[in-house]
C-alpha cells in the first residue's frame, strides 16, 4: 500500500521520529513504555480540537453529532480489529491499568470473598498484580502466583497445583513487557476454562505485535492501551464477554452509565456505557480509531519479517558482548524488546550515555519489581522496537551500546 510498502516510508509518517537528539538522529527504542504517533492520528487529534469538538450522548447540535459518531465508530474499529462478537464488548478507558483496575474492582465486589484466590504470574506489570492484591484485601482472598523459570517462561508443569475451585479468576500478560517473551496464554485459558475459572489477559503488549482475536482465544477479558499502538495517551480498551459485563456491577457512578435516578434508587444501563461514566475522552478514543486504521493498513509480512530479523540480529550480536546478561528465552518465541544488564556498568548509567548518542532507550524496575527480583537484579535496561524501527537502527544501537560499555567498564 502508499507509504507502506517498506519500513523506510511507514518512517515518513512519524513526525517524531525525525528529530535530533543532542546533535544526534533519533533512534526511538522506548516503544515498550509509549510509541510514536503517525500523521492520521495527529491530524484527526487537531481537527477534534480545533473544531470537530462537541460532548458526545448529550446533544442534538452538529458538533455533538460528529463528535458521537467518530466516537461510536472507533467503538466498531476496535470490535472488528479484535474480532469481538459484538460492539457492546468494547469498553473504553484510560488504558491498560484502568482496565485492570475495572475488572479487579467489580468482578471482586460480586465474586471474591474469604478463601478465595486469585491467580497472576511473576512475571506480571504492577498494573497486573497492585489491583488484584488490593481487590484481595477488601475481600479477604489470596493472591496466587505462576512462577517463572531461569528462562523467564511460565512454570506450566506447576498450574495444576495452583488452579483449583477456590481461584476465582485468572489474570495474566499475553506478552512480558520485560522480557519480550509470548506467553503461552492459550494453555492458560484452556486449562483455567476446564475449571469454569475466567481468564483476563493484560494485551498492552500483545495487541502490538500480533493480531489479536478474542473469539479464538476464548478469553473472559483482553485489556490494551491505545498509545503503545500509536495512538493517544489516555486511551485504552477493554474487551469483556458481554454476559460477564452484564453481570459486573458498575466501576464508577456519574453520568452515562445510567439508566434512571432518584434520590431513592438508581438503575444502571446496559454495557457498554455501564463502565463509562462521566465525560470520556472522546476525542483520545476516536483518534486511537485512527491508529487502528493505520496498523490496519501495514503489510503484516514485511512487519514480521522485520522483527524477526532485528530479533535475530541483536541476540547474535548480545551473546558476543561480555558481561551481558539477557533476560528472557533466547528462542523465536519473543518480540523484539530486551531487558538485560551488563556487569559493572548501571543500567542508568549507560542509558545516559546512550541518550547522547541518540539512542532512547528505558532503565529502571520498569514497573515489575517482582520481576526484578526473580532475577537477582535491582533494575535493568530495556531496548523495545515498533513497525517504525529498522535494522540499520538495531546496529546503532549494538554500537552504541558498545561504545557506553567501553566508557563505564
Amino acid at each position: 500500500m502508499e507509504n507502506r510498502s517498506s519500513i523506510n516510508n511507514i518512517r515518513t509518517l512519524f513526525p517524531a521520529l525525525n528529530q535530533r537528539v543532542n546533535g544526534k538522529k533519533l533512534v526511538y527504542l522506548d516503544n515498550g513504555a509509549t510509541s510514536q504517533k503517525p500523521l492520521s492520528v495527529i491530524e484527526l487529534v487537531n481537527e477534534m480540537n480545533s473544531g470537530v469538538n462537541g460532548n458526545i450522548h448529550r446533544a442534538v447540535h452538529e458538533l455533538s453529532a460528529k463528535t458521537t459518531s467518530l466516537y461510536e465508530g472507533a467503538r466498531d474499529k476496535v470490535k472488528n480489529f479484535i474480532n469481538a462478537s459484538q460492539r457492546e464488548e468494547i469498553i473504553f478507558t484510560a488504558g491498560t491499568t484502568a482496565s485492570i483496575n475495572l475488572v479487579a474492582s467489580s468482578f471482586s465486589q460480586k465474586y471474591l470473598n474469604p478463601g478465595d484466590a486469585v491467580l497472576v504470574s511473576e512475571g506480571e506489570h504492577h498494573s497486573n498484580i497492585v489491583p488484584w492484591q488490593m481487590a484481595c484485601d477488601r475481600t479477604g482472598a489470596t493472591l496466587r502466583v505462576l512462577p517463572l523459570d531461569d528462562n523467564g517462561c511460565w512454570r506450566l508443569d506447576l498450574l495444576d497445583t495452583l488452579l483449583d475451585s477456590s481461584v476465582k479468576i485468572v489474570s495474566v500478560a499475553h506478552v512480558s513487557n520485560i522480557l519480550g517473551v509470548i506467553n503461552p496464554i492459550e494453555k492458560v485459558i484452556e486449562r483455567a476454562h476446564s475449571l469454569n475459572i475466567p481468564v483476563l489477559i493484560d494485551g498492552a503488549q500483545g495487541i502490538v505485535h500480533s493480531r489479536v482475536d478474542v473469539q479464538k482465544l476464548d478469553c473472559e477479558f483482553y485489556a490494551f492501551s491505545g498509545h503503545k499502538m500509536y495512538g493517544p495517551t489516555g486511551t485504552g480498551v477493554l474487551f469483556g464477554k458481554y454476559h460477564w459485563l452484564e453481570k459486573l456491577p458498575p466501576y464508577l457512578g456519574g453520568g452515562d452509565m445510567i439508566e434512571s435516578v432518584s434520590f431513592e434508587k438508581t438503575t444502571y444501563t446496559q454495557p457498554p456505557l455501564k463502565f463509562e461514566a462521566g465525560t470520556p475522552n472522546f476525542i483520545g478514543m476516536a483518534a486511537l480509531g485512527a491508529a487502528i486504521d493505520f496498523i490496519l493498513q501495514i503489510d503484516t509480512e514485511l512487519a514480521s519479517k522485520n522483527e524477526k530479523e532485528i530479533v535475530e540480529y541483536v541476540l547474535k550480536e548480545f551473546s558476543a558482548i561480555e558481561g551481558l546478561t539477557l533476560y528472557g528465552q533466547h528462542s523465536q518465541n519473543k518480540i523484539p524488546l530486551f531487558s538485560f544488564t551488563v556487569k559493572g556498568a548501571h543500567p542508568t548509567d549507560l542509558a545516559m550515555l546512550m541518550d547522547k548518542m541518540g539512542v532512547a532507550l528505558r532503565s529502571g524496575q520498569m514497573c515489575s519489581e517482582p520481576v526484578m527480583d526473580r532475577f537477582g537484579t535491582e533494575s535493568m535496561l530495556r531496548a523495545s522496537f515498533a513497525v517504525y524501527n529498522t535494522l540499520e537502527e538495531a546496529k546503532i544501537f549494538i554500537l552504541s551500546l558498545k561504545r557506553a560499555i567501553k566508557m563505564l567498564t
